[in-house]
């Protein structure tokens, strides 16, 4: 499988940085909490100490973007903003499956959405483009719907919608379930300078899934000077340029 961003995505956001982590042999039974509560007590530090979180750098970035797709940044928030919001109004954040609220802690803390994708939902090659129109998109309510022409989603070699406006939905289709064990991760930052973050973030991820899963993962750092990801084949070989610090345990 390749997981890149289109040509076209990457001249319109020149700053876009994705931190990419597969990883395998994940069960719903791990247990997480430990884990997660360390990232959203930094989450909570930030948001008291930085004020709301509309007003982070990183969250600025993606409503600038919402907002030359012509969406309403207050109506579509990309899901970092959306987490952050919940856990300044709840107080925490809802238990959903291990690794999901993994993924949802950490991209509260570094303010930086990050998707989980079950890999044998995804179909052939996944790229980040303008859609089409024609592509189906499942609902988490069982609905099919399908993408604005120019609607930036995740898109698989068969057509399938995996995401509604970017970072602001994920789709049913795909999302992690008690029966998942192999996942893409995928972090895509916006702001100016993002690179040094997403690659702790993906050093986090890569930590955390080696530690509670113990999950062999491969990793990369994706820039406009490298922006394809390759699954990695038998022996650890990616077939790619990778960023330093990229791994296969």
């Amino acid at each position: 499988m390749q997981f890149h961003h289109s040509p076209q995505l990457r001249d319109a956001y020149p700053d876009l940085v994705a931190g990419v982590v597969l990883a395998s042999g994940i069960t719903a039974t791990a247990d997480v909490a430990g884990r997660t509560a360390g990232y959203l007590t930094e989450a909570r530090r930030r948001l008291t100490a930085d004020g709301t979180e509309s007003g982070f750098p990183e969250i600025q970035a993606w409503r600038r973007a919402y907002a030359a797709m012509g969406l309403r940044p207050t109506k579509y928030r990309c899901a970092a903003e959306a987490l952050l919001r919940r856990l300044r109004l709840d107080g925490e954040l809802p238990r959903v499956h291990p690794l999901v609220d993994l993924c949802n802690a950490i991209s509260a803390a570094y303010a930086i959405p990050v998707a989980a994708l079950d890999l044998n939902r995804v179909d052939g090659d996944l790229v980040v483009r303008p859609a089409h129109g024609d592509e189906a998109y499942l609902s988490f309510a069982g609905d099919t719907e399908h993408p604005e022409p120019g609607e930036v989603t995740f898109v698989d070699s068969a057509g399938r919608a995996h995401a509604r406006r970017w970072t602001n939905r994920q789709s049913g289709w795909s999302a992690v379930r008690e029966s998942t064990s192999s996942v893409l991760i995928v972090a895509e930052a916006l702001h100016p300078g993002a690179e040094p973050t997403v690659t702790r973030l993906v050093a986090a991820l890569v930590t955390e899934l080696t530690d509670g899963w113990s999950a062999p993962t491969a990793a990369a750092v994706l820039t406009a000077a490298a922006p394809e990801f390759h699954t990695p084949t038998a022996g650890g070989d990616s077939g790619q340029a990778v960023s330093p610090g990229t791994r296969w345990r």
